[in-house]
């Protein structure tokens, strides 16, 4: 225990410096190359587990300290035993006693007296802290205070359900490929496997115990993919059909494209502005035996399509703050900034008068995010609307099983990830 609460406190740290959560983890996986898969579960779940709660923690810390704490690295330590304490089930007395060395395993021996000291407290006075600290809203919901406002004030009658959907855990989802089975008889197989699971969206599976892929039937030989219910409805609006010419213009990881291919046989590109990305489009493709033209290339650069030709259809997975998906990526909480939802807002009007070029008259650009914030999402798309006359917005519906929408925008729930669309038709 006492490996994972230095690693765990290790990659909070630098998350909290501004690295991504996945990008540490990778590293902690690379350079610990003798971990074992139970010990790499350990140190992610305790590594995302505090960074779902930090704002509970940060604030028992700071009620626990009679001083601020300067050194950042026993800081993290405390942040992933507190939420050990309030979180796993693992003996507390465990807990404290792996801390305390861990301290002088990370290079602060004397912090050993501290951390016993704070943790010891945080058990003996847990029901004072737990009333006073989930009496104010960052540490209820474990959001910066600007996050909550923004969210309350969109969405007042809703707000608290979508802070909590933020930090539940994640279903692990299914995507059936109906190119080589039927949803209903994959299900069979799950069941005669005793493996729980049921129906959502239109060809989702919801795995009730999440496990490795590498251990459902099929998954290796492309039954199946995991992705987001709310994703799996990108390609299903998009409403594509036999010959048709396609681009996913922001293709990475290649999901949606999967999907648009598995639908019909359509003539597809999948772009995107990274070539790292593009190669895992490459390896989902693979294992589905499905192909697509692949490039590199910035969906707002009009220059880089001079020579792209038109398309009948073009899905836009615009890149956006990803506030919709933060109990997936918890990390997204923490690194993002007010301004950069201005910052994401103008980058997603650059790519869409692009794309909009790109279209055939006629043909329907599908919009989409991962986002709750509006001005990412209906503002954006009114914006749109009053500088294009050639535009129609086509209403579309996001109803199907276990999914709960309001003009495009799909709340995050127990059953998918936030995820806002807008279909729109060249006339």
């Amino acid at each position: 225990m006492e490996r994972t609460q230095c690693l765990a406190a290790h990659v909070v740290g630098r998350v909290l410096a501004g690295r991504s959560l996945d990008s540490e983890l990778t590293a902690v996986w690379r350079q610990q190359t003798a971990l074992s898969p139970q010990q790499r579960g350990a140190v992610q779940d305790v590594a995302y587990g505090t960074l779902r709660h930090l704002g509970y923690v940060d604030a028992a810390i700071d009620r626990l300290l009679s001083r601020p704490l300067t050194d950042l690295p026993v800081r993290n330590l405390l942040q992933v035993t507190l939420y050990q304490l309030m979180h796993t089930k693992a003996h507390s007395y465990a807990i404290v006693n792996h801390a305390v060395p861990a301290a002088a395993r990370l290079g602060f021996p004397k912090a050993q007296g501290l951390v016993n000291a704070v943790l010891r407290n945080f058990l003996r006075r847990r029901d004072e802290l737990d009333a006073a600290i989930n009496a104010t809203d960052p540490g209820r919901y474990s959001y910066p205070q600007w996050w909550i406002d923004r969210v309350a004030a969109e969405y007042p009658d809703t707000w608290r359900e979508i802070l909590d959907a933020g930090n539940a855990r994640p279903p692990l989802t299914l995507r059936v490929n109906r190119r080589k089975i039927a949803r209903d008889d994959y299900l069979e197989i799950l069941r005669l496997q005793d493996i729980a699971a049921h129906a959502v969206g239109r060809q989702g599976i919801i795995i009730e115990k999440p496990r490795p892929v590498s251990l459902l039937p099929g998954f290796a030989e492309g039954q199946v993919s995991v992705q987001d219910a709310g994703a799996q409805l990108a390609a299903e609006l998009l409403d594509v059909a036999d010959g048709m010419r396609v681009l996913d213009a922001c293709a990475a990881p290649g999901g949606k494209a999967a999907h648009l291919l598995e639908l019909a046989d359509i003539d597809l590109t999948a772009a995107d502005i990274d070539a790292q990305r593009l190669q895992r489009v490459t390896e989902n493709l693979t294992r589905l035996s499905l192909n697509a033209k692949l490039l590199q290339a910035d969906a707002g650069n009009a220059a880089a399509w001079a020579n792209a030709g038109l398309f009948d259809r073009i899905l836009a997975d615009v890149p956006c703050t990803a506030s919709g998906v933060v109990r997936r990526h918890p990390d997204i909480k923490w690194l993002r900034q007010p301004d950069d939802i201005t910052a994401m807002g103008q980058r997603q009007t650059r790519i869409l008068d692009t794309l909009w070029q790109l279209l055939n008259r006629g043909g329907k650009l599908l919009y989409a995010t991962c986002s709750v914030f509006s001005e990412e999402n209906g503002r954006q798309v009114e914006q749109f609307m009053a500088r294009h006359a050639d535009a129609r917005q086509i209403a579309v519906s996001l109803s199907a099983e276990g999914l709960r929408q309001s003009h495009g925008q799909l709340f995050p729930d127990a059953a998918h990830d936030g995820f806002f669309y807008a279909l729109l038709e060249k006339v």
